[in-house]
């Protein structure tokens, strides 16, 4: 069970518009921290993945 809060990795990729791989990525280059889960599932705060979309889209809006 999820927390409140919190995103799948599968629900993540589908914000960002992404895919897992692209959500791997992310984590990888220090963009996007997991926030628990389990090793194989994680899970990451709404907060976090909100301001990172943000982010996105006014880099591709400029």
């Amino acid at each position: 069970m999820i927390r409140p809060g919190h995103l799948t990795a599968h629900q993540t990729a589908r914000t960002l518009g992404i895919s897992l791989d692209g959500v791997r990525q992310l984590v990888r280059r220090g963009q996007l921290t997991r926030s628990g889960g389990t090793p194989r599932q994680a899970w990451y705060a709404v907060k976090d993945v909100a301001a990172l979309q943000a982010k996105r889209q006014e880099r591709d809006a400029a």
